[in-house]
């Protein structure tokens, strides 16, 4: 029974993160098309926070599995 509220737990992380790099990225598309001279500032906002949600993402995983 742990093991399957750890497996549900990592899925959750996951998606949670798949959603938020996607809305990063969508809001990130959308300020480039309304500033195109910001493309660089946009684009290195767009990582960090795509890399900091893709360590949390990671993080649960690993607890997730830990505690199953």
């Amino acid at each position: 029974m742990t093991g399957t509220l750890a497996a549900l737990g990592a899925g959750l992380a996951v998606i949670g993160a798949g959603i938020g790099i996607g809305r990063i990225g969508g809001s990130a598309m959308d300020a480039i098309a309304r500033q195109p001279e910001a493309y660089s500032k946009i684009q290195l906002a767009m990582i960090i926070s795509a890399a900091l949600i893709e360590g949390v993402a990671l993080f649960a995983v690993v607890v997730a599995m830990i505690q199953g």
